[in-house]
């Protein structure tokens, strides 16, 4: 039987459990669980939820003999007490469940006001700014940490240049000045993710002041006013190369990594650097090749978002783009990798670069992994965290803990001078 997440006379919610897997019969949250099914500490008590019982059943039968005798959390985030009774029965809360500024801000909320730790998938700027916005005192009064973007959006991203920062720091070699990330990768993509760009793009579309912020550099800031004048390099603009020679082209992830790496500046105190520049391209390959895909990419890219912000041709588009809820199939997901360059210039003119690299199809089997891992280090690591509450980033909420992690799960995190 699975527990319905109604607190009972006393206001008291009976299941308790360590982790709960909000959204666990959807495509990335039965990865999930999986995952945590295997890797999870003797003894970890881990809920599935969701909103059908008889799903989580499903769900919970297919899964590794470990997670067998889970149990099942029935909540909905369109009953905002069921929203809040899980929160309060648990020390964690990982939600899978997209677009999140749809489905996501109860969940925000239940966590930050009874003290729960969350993690989230979100690639949606406008929801992490009105998230931050609405929760982020709760949050920081209650001790919660509110954890975005836990993910390939954007844990790769942040923990790389919190690794850059930290190694220049090191060798006296001052702030970070121009960094520029540069990624490769292989693999499929979900309904879901689909579903999620396509929200952000109707609001931006419909609304000017979701346009502004969208377009800020600094969408995410603690304190845009205090944030430095520094000129930010473009999200998106014509193929170029780098300076080893690789032709790039825009990658659909930077509008929201780069905010997420500038706000993890920013609640450091602007540790990284106060004339920290830092971007982000996708890496086509070297000569003639290269450049015709960079070219390519980047003419696709621009086609691909206007289609998918124009009605008329978003319905054509719906007829081959996965449908919510799908995604790719195992053999993708077990051959795609990531693999993810960024070279970094410091004050003293010092050059660094990090590389950040895994196994699995990168938007699924490796974001499961770093998500399952984030969980885990808020369930566990407790005492080495960072000693910070409210909304925050990988970087700042788990920092060289979770790199610990994932170079244990078989990701690499490395720095290198030159």
């Amino acid at each position: 039987m699975a527990a319905r997440c109604r607190p009972g006379e006393d206001g008291r919610v009976t299941t308790t459990s360590d982790v709960v897997v909000y959204g666990a019969t959807g495509f990335v949250g039965r990865l999930l669980a999986a995952h945590l099914a295997v890797h999870a500490p003797s003894g970890t008590r881990i809920a599935l939820a969701g909103r059908s019982e008889q799903r989580l059943a499903e769900v919970r039968a297919g899964l590794p003999p470990a997670a067998h005798d889970w149990p099942l959390v029935v909540a909905d985030s369109g009953d905002p007490g069921s929203v809040a009774a899980m929160a309060a029965g648990t020390r964690v809360v990982a939600t899978t469940v997209g677009p999140y500024a749809r489905h996501g801000l109860p969940v925000v909320e239940a966590c930050a006001r009874a003290g729960t730790h969350y993690a989230d998938l979100t690639g949606e700027v406008l929801f992490v700014r009105e998230a931050i916005d609405r929760f982020d005192a709760a949050a920081r009064e209650s001790g919660a940490r509110l954890v975005h973007a836990c993910g390939y959006d954007s844990v790769p991203s942040d923990l790389s240049v919190l690794l850059l920062a930290r190694r220049a720091a090191a060798d006296g070699a001052g702030g970070l000045t121009d960094v520029r990330l540069v990624a490769t990768a292989r693999g499929g993509i979900s309904g879901g993710t689909v579903d999620s760009l396509r929200g952000q793009l109707e609001a931006v579309r419909r609304d000017p002041a979701a346009r502004r912020l969208a377009a800020d550099p600094h969408a995410l800031s603690p304190d845009r006013d205090a944030e430095p004048a520094t000129r930010q390099p473009a999200d998106a603009g014509p193929p170029a190369r780098t300076r080893d020679g690789v032709w790039t082209a825009p990658f659909v992830m930077a509008p929201f990594n780069t905010r997420v790496v500038r706000r993890s500046n920013a609640l450091q105190d602007w540790a990284y650097g106060r004339g920290l520049r830092y971007g982000e391209a996708m890496g086509c390959g070297r000569g003639p090749l290269g450049a015709a895909s960079a070219v390519a990419l980047t003419t696709g890219l621009a086609a691909g978002l206007a289609a998918m912000s124009l009605p008329p041709a978003r319905a054509l588009l719906d007829r081959v783009l996965p449908a919510p809820g799908s995604g790719p199939g195992e053999r993708t997901r077990s051959r795609g990798w990531f693999r993810m360059e960024v070279d970094a210039q410091t004050e003293s003119g010092r050059r660094y670069r990090a590389t950040a690299a895994g196994p699995g199809d990168p938007g699924y089997a490796a974001t499961a992994v770093m998500l399952g891992q984030a969980v885990l280090a808020l369930a566990g690591d407790g005492d080495r965290l960072p000693e910070r509450a409210g909304s925050l980033t990988p970087a700042t909420a788990l920092g060289e803990p979770l790199v610990e992690r994932l170079r244990a799960a078989g990701h690499t995190y490395e720095v290198a001078a030159g």
